[in-house]
């Protein structure tokens, strides 16, 4: 059995294939997912599991370079945008890199993760919960 916190063989298989600038998106369950990227669903049912606790579990197995989120988050769901950002800002430190931060129309932000190699489904239910994180390198 894999030692480690990720457990999960497909989510693990997508990082571990990530090169530099490669994409990957964690999604609310509402986000449309296109034909293109694997599409590894986690949804259980509401709310399970919920998109903090994927994000905080995936970033400690991916160097993060750079994350792009929809606007509209701001207004629309401003707690999960905090939850978001301060996570970020504390991966920065983890990982000893600054994290750029993007912000695009929701429009913009789903043909966007038509370029992810995975856009992996959370039970997560609340507004614009969505990302794309961006790979680095650990050197």
């Amino acid at each position: 059995m894999k030692k480690g916190v990720l457990l999960n063989a497909n989510i693990t298989s997508v990082i571990a294939k990530l090169g530099h600038t490669d994409q990957i998106t964690l999604a609310d369950a509402g986000l449309p997912i296109s034909t293109g990227p694997e599409r590894i669903d986690l949804a259980i049912t509401q709310g399970l599991p919920d998109f903090m606790a994927v994000l905080r579990v995936v970033t400690q197995e991916m160097q993060v370079e750079k994350a792009i989120i929809a606007e509209e988050i701001s207004a629309m769901n401003p707690t999960m945008e905090t939850a978001i950002l301060t996570h970020l800002n504390d991966l920065q430190t983890v990982q000893g890199n600054q994290i750029e931060i993007i912000y695009c129309s929701h429009e913009r932000f789903k043909q966007l993760t038509h370029d992810s190699k995975a856009v992996i489904r959370t039970g997560e239910c609340s507004p614009f919960a969505n990302i794309i994180l961006c790979s680095g390198v650990t050197f």
